[in-house]
């Protein structure tokens, strides 16, 4: 679907799904209408009303499977970006085994890392343009100050350790959030899935086609159906796009940890 659907917010978002499935009802109640008459309506009536039961099912396993990936992608992105925080974090109380110099330097990385993460690459994401070519600046500094530490003692040689342990982690957990970041329901399952709906509502106003009443009943309400299921799985389609998507929540509660951390060791 377009991007521009996707950046809508959630109340126009369903305005315009709705409005375009009510329209493409009311245009083929009217055309088929037009049409029913005479010989042609007989014919219309041959169709049997068993079809629509086949396809109703044909269409509702569209709308499961399509949905089932799109909730997927984003319990995926939820919890890469829950893993990023929870190594970030660790870090942070890691790096109270180095008192001095080297903690406020890595909390210093770690906010600038998060900060770069959610005003920089969040947006990129939302866009679907993230790229995973460049290693963020600071994480790769913090790394390297890990690495260059000279533990004093084996406590500090297992916090040395396992700081360079999670941050290899939130490296990881970063790619992953940028390769769901790419994920969406393509061209092909959408277009089957309207040409689904459409054929349901098509054989519903055939079979109701000398009952104007029944007619309207039985396509609004399996207009209504459709546009629900299209609602549901372009709101949940692209993971960190739109009003319904995996935010930075995790990773910004990180800062306040590392405020309360350094301000208890006498950081500036």
């Amino acid at each position: 679907m377009s991007d521009w659907l996707h950046n809508l917010p959630l109340q126009w978002m369903a305005v315009s799904i709705f409005s375009a499935v009510y329209l493409t009802a009311v245009i083929l109640y009217a055309l088929i209408r037009a049409l029913a008459i005479g010989e042609r309506s007989h014919a219309f009536k041959a169709i049997s009303a068993g079809l629509l039961s086949p396809l109703g099912t044909l269409f509702a396993l569209f709308v499961a499977f399509t949905a089932a990936q799109v909730w997927a992608d984003t319990d995926r992105g939820s919890t890469a970006v829950d893993r990023e925080a929870g190594a970030l974090s660790k870090v942070m109380f890691l790096a109270a085994s180095f008192r001095g110099e080297p903690e406020a330097r890595l909390h210093e990385l770690i906010q600038r890392y998060i900060e770069e993460a959610t005003t920089q690459e969040w947006p990129q994401m939302a866009r679907q343009t993230a790229v995973l070519r460049i290693t963020p600046r600071p994480l790769a500094k913090a790394l390297n100050l890990a690495l260059a530490l000279k533990p004093d003692g084996q406590g500090q040689e297992i916090a040395q350790r396992e700081m360079v342990t999670a941050l290899e982690n939130a490296l990881d957990a970063r790619r992953q959030r940028i390769v769901i970041s790419r994920a969406h329901v393509n061209l092909v399952k959408w277009c089957c899935l309207c040409a689904q709906a459409l054929s349901v509502l098509f054989i519903v106003a055939l079979v109701h086609c000398d009952n104007p009443l029944a007619l309207r009943i039985a396509m609004g309400t399996f207009a209504t159906g459709i546009a629900v299921s299209l609602l549901l799985i372009a709101a949940h389609d692209r993971p960190f796009t739109g009003e319904i998507s995996v935010q930075p929540a995790p990773l910004l509660q990180v800062i306040p940890e590392m405020a309360a951390s350094r301000e208890a060791a006498g950081l500036p």
